[in-house]
């Protein structure tokens, strides 16, 4: 059966999106990966980094030049729908076979991952994972393995194996029932034998984690597992139909009119009570799913007894922190609620771990959960930055469907031992609530606390020197908060680019985007002279990113008239840019700060002018001098939680709002530099920064990305014994020394 001979299913969710005109250009490694970059696209039929497929490929061997069979198999920790060619392990697939004969047995299954290097054919350097044998020993050249929603509905469900026979009856199918057991060698064995007891089975349900579809051909492989997953859903659907609208046991608390305002409220102080080990990054979801889920009756026991796929809580945690909020209740209880709630959470989180950890288990990690359900309000999820935290609600959401789907094909009480309970294990342990059959603690610890998953992240490129951080960066729309906008996105932080021109502020956040993720930035108006707008950026800060670590502002303007009179409302002006707006964004980011109750770092840029004397920059240099004391003020207001720190730069010219092309022009004739009309705007400010620049003991031109290191310097944990310090960037400059 070719590729091309295999018309598209009928489908009622899902869709075909095979395009015969790419798959002809493709070898079949690129098949591969064509195949699972189109199952990978769909959220419906896996999640992020879930699933894995597989190939068996004829390949000329590098050693013997004779034909061998090679398999092809996702990766450990690849994505589906990202990854590339290479992002595939490849095994000699007969060597890998041959491993069965040095199997032992469950208790020494995964002695048998550090075999899998040794199969490795052509030197792949990448990671075969724990899922490779279960693609090996499947006797089909093509073979999927994903979690969709539906899938695991049924494969959770405490009727699920009768529910599963009642679905091969209704849509032609011979699916097969196995058991939960860990991934791994020994669920390889149990999938081999199914398969030899069910001559012309067409897939597995994995009790309480996933399904295994096949074919003989990449296309054939990629029908089938649309098929049946779309069926799956249909099956479902016609279940739900029957129960009807309401969805775990009916509303008990009404969704808040305003819950994004509450949410803006309650998240800089759910972060704080999150971030008490490590910091964290939030997201927050009020989708329509997720609110039917938390506001339900059913929510709270649901919630408790944790999700299923292994994919699930690896990034969930065995389950999430449910906080009690009733209807009318306002924002001060809520706080109290989490706050009790989250001390109950970490105590049972530590004696799930000190229940079942062994002396070789890894050490105990953050008992803080990464999702918070709210009643009324929604979601909050935790990542070390905003894509995981984002990806983390996602995998919940993913769980709320599980539920969902096991709960409508719920038939009465299920008596008796659950079809996910294997040989061996406690029946007693699979807990079940409205037809859903959570994993047993034991297993998931088992997962979460397992040395191959402590391996693949120990795997991951260490962490940046600002990870987990949120900088908001005002003024960051050019000159010198620009650079510290690139520089701090360099360094891992999450950055916030405020500043009065919006479209600037725009522009440097997709300059970012270069530099780090998308994910990782965002960008506000902000006019620093009225509170409510400083209010507004920071709370688009919260929006973004849950709160904010590191204020930092750059903004400042020089006052200049063409006959050099400076007006009584211009002096008034400079003060309250130079001077009174930073105090409102320390004021207000101060409240910001108590909320989360975390450090913080306050950065403010001042100059050397406070300190030196010139005729004619009288309004500049007194605003500078006073934000120069303010800085120290404020060190002591707000200690010891957050930091207030200032640089002085000496003039800079480079990229600088407060050079236009005719305050450069003026100055150069002030200092009888000579200089052509033709010559562009930057030309002449380097004219001028030269000239600045040979006052001073360097004679280097002071450039934004030289203030941009000292205020990152100072905000930054490398400084965490300095406060009330201003740092001078002006290159030796004399006149500005401490007198």
């Amino acid at each position: 059966m070719t590729q091309a001979t295999i018309a598209s299913p009928v489908l009622k969710f899902l869709e075909d999106r095979w395009d015969p005109s790419v798959a002809a250009t493709l070898d079949e490694p690129e098949l591969l990966r064509y195949r699972s970059n189109l199952l990978g696209s769909d959220l419906r039929i896996t999640n992020f980094a879930g699933g894995n497929t597989s190939s068996k490929i004829s390949e000329t061997d590098p050693l013997t030049g004779e034909s061998v069979s090679v398999l092809w198999v996702k990766g450990s920790g690849g994505d589906l729908g990202s990854m590339k060619r290479t992002g595939f392990a490849t095994l000699y697939f007969e060597k890998l076979l041959a491993l069965e004969r040095s199997y032992k047995g469950v208790d020494t299954e995964d002695d048998m991952v550090a075999m899998y290097p040794l199969c490795t054919f052509r030197n792949n350097p990448v990671a075969a994972s724990i899922d490779t044998p279960l693609h090996g020993f499947l006797p089909f050249p093509h073979v999927d393995h994903l979690h969709p929603d539906w899938g695991i509905a049924l494969a959770a469900s405490a009727n699920g194996k009768a529910k599963m026979e009642e679905f091969n009856r209704e849509f032609g199918h011979q699916l097969v029932w196995v058991p939960w057991q860990r991934p791994g060698f020994e669920l390889a064995m149990m999938m081999k034998r199914a398969i030899a007891d069910n001559p012309g089975c067409d897939g597995i349900v994995l009790g309480g984690h996933g399904l295994f579809t096949w074919g003989q051909t990449q296309r054939e492989c990629y029908v089938n597992t649309l098929t049946v997953i779309d069926q799956i859903g249909q099956f479902i659907e016609r279940h739900g139909i029957a129960k009807g609208p309401a969805r775990f046991g009916g509303q008990a608390v009404p969704a808040r009119d305003n819950r994004a305002e509450l949410a803006l409220a309650i998240a800089p102080y759910l972060r704080g009570q999150i971030c008490t080990q490590n910091r964290w990054i939030a997201s927050f979801t009020d989708a329509e799913d997720v609110l039917q889920f938390v506001n339900s009756a059913q929510a709270r026991d649901l919630a408790f007894l944790g999700t299923s796929c292994p994919d699930h809580f690896i990034r969930t945690k065995i389950r999430p922190l449910f906080v009690p909020w009733a209807a009318g209740d306002g924002i001060d209880a809520l706080k109290a609620h989490i706050h009790s709630s989250l001390a109950e959470y970490r105590e049972q989180y530590r004696e799930y771990y000190h229940a079942f950890a062994t002396p070789d288990s890894p050490a105990l990690r953050d008992a803080s959960p990464t999702v918070v359900l709210i009643p009324g309000l929604g979601m909050f999820s935790f990542g070390k930055n905003k894509t995981e935290a984002r990806i983390t609600g996602e995998f919940y959401t993913n769980a709320i469907h599980v539920m969902e789907g096991a709960s409508l094909l719920a038939e009465g009480e299920v008596t008796g031992t659950v079809p996910q309970c294997g040989e061996g294990m406690d029946p007693a342990s699979f807990r079940v609530h409205s037809n859903y059959v959570a994993l047993p603690p034991l297993e998931a610890f088992r997962i979460e606390y397992w040395a191959l998953e402590e391996a693949k992240i120990r795997r991951q490129p260490p962490e940046k020197e600002l990870s987990r951080r949120v900088v908001l960066v005002v003024g960051g729309g050019s000159g010198i908060g620009r650079e510290v906008a690139l520089l701090a996105a360099a360094r891992g932080a999450h950055v916030v680019v405020a500043d009065r021109d919006e479209a600037g502020a725009a522009r440097v956040a997709d300059e970012l985007k270069h530099v780090t993720s998308k994910e990782f930035v965002a960008s506000t108006p902000v006019d620093i002279r009225n509170r409510e707008a400083i209010v507004r950026a920071l709370r688009a800060s919260v929006a973004a990113f849950g709160g904010i670590d590191i204020l930092i502002n750059t903004a400042a303007m020089f006052p200049s008239s063409p006959d050099g009179i400076i007006s009584d409302a211009m002096w008034a002006t400079t003060l309250d840019i130079n001077v009174t707006a930073n105090y409102l964004l320390a004021d207000e980011a101060a409240k910001l700060f108590e909320q989360q109750g975390l450090d913080g770092s306050i950065v403010l840029t001042s100059s050397a002018n406070a300190v030196v004397s010139k005729r004619g920059s009288e309004a500049y240099d007194v605003s500078k001098a006073a934000l120069s004391h303010l800085v120290r003020e404020l060190a002591v207001a707000l200690s010891p939680r957050v930091r207030v720190n200032g640089i002085s730069p000496a003039t800079v010219v480079k990229g600088s709002t407060m050079f236009p092309r005719d305050r450069v022009r003026a100055s150069l004739t002030k200092y009888n530099i000579a200089f052509d009309e033709s010559m562009s705007d930057d030309d002449l400010r380097n004219l001028l920064a030269g000239f600045y620049a040979k006052r001073t003991l360097t004679h280097q031109p002071i450039d934004p990305a030289d203030c941009a290191e000292a205020i990152l310097f100072l905000a930054s944990p490398r400084a965490r014994c300095t406060s009330g310090h201003l740092i001078p960037v002006d290159g030796g400059l004399t006149e500005a020394f401490l007198r």
